[in-house]
């Protein structure tokens, strides 16, 4: 069951209000939460496909059917002889399994691979930086992957940021709420301020007021 904050987050993203909540953190920055956790536990982590990711698609001893596409906003893709296939929030493997299940009625035993190209991301999984960051945006989840690697994406902080009042959002821990210390990470260079990133962390990066 999800916490009536996650609820209340997931509406904020949904309706494009996240300035919104940057403000509200922003006014509570004061609040003090813990340190977020070193390692974020993410070992068997695999990709999940999202919208607007490349695709290609091999069907062995097929090249006629085999192509590359884009996954549509909507989620699907189209091939030859197969339509509106659900791609995104699946797995590459999942999809080529439904996709030789579908060519069946067409050809014998086919033996079709799913390579992902041009990678965007389950929205779910991805990892969103708003508020004070250079280019705010959302980038795709990666094993392993750091604060510091998501901050070099979102060209750090803006002039007018309050880096050590950043907060981390984990949506897989419930909503729950950890600390970051983005300017010494990136200002000064501090490396024990870094930190593993988990899918569907948001990192917040409130406005200072001094």
């Amino acid at each position: 069951m999800k916490s009536g904050f996650m609820v209340w987050l997931s509406k904020t993203v949904r309706w494009g209000l996240l300035p919104a909540l940057v403000m509200v953190l922003a006014a509570c920055s004061s609040t003090k939460y813990p340190a977020a956790p070193a390692k974020a536990n993410t070992p068997d982590h695999l990709y999940k496909i999202g919208a607007l990711d490349t695709v290609n698609i091999v069907v062995w001893r097929n090249p006629e059917l085999s192509t590359t596409v884009s996954v549509r906003p909507d989620g699907r893709i189209s091939l030859p002889l197969v339509e509106d296939v659900q791609a995104a929030d699946r797995y590459p493997a999942d999809l080529a399994r439904d996709i030789e299940k579908a060519l069946s009625k067409f050809i014998r035993d086919p033996v079709v691979t799913v390579v992902i190209t041009g990678f965007q991301g389950a929205s779910t999984e991805q990892i969103r930086i708003v508020g004070e960051a250079a280019k705010p945006q959302s980038v795709p989840y990666r094993k392993n992957m750091t604060v510091l690697d998501v901050m070099i994406q979102a060209g750090g902080l803006t002039d007018y940021a309050d880096g050590n009042g950043a907060v981390l959002v984990r949506g897989a821990d419930g909503g729950a709420q950890y600390s970051l210390r983005l300017k010494d990470l990136l200002k000064r260079g501090d490396i024990s301020a870094n930190v593993e990133v988990k899918p569907g962390d948001i990192i917040i990066v409130p406005q200072s007021w001094f």
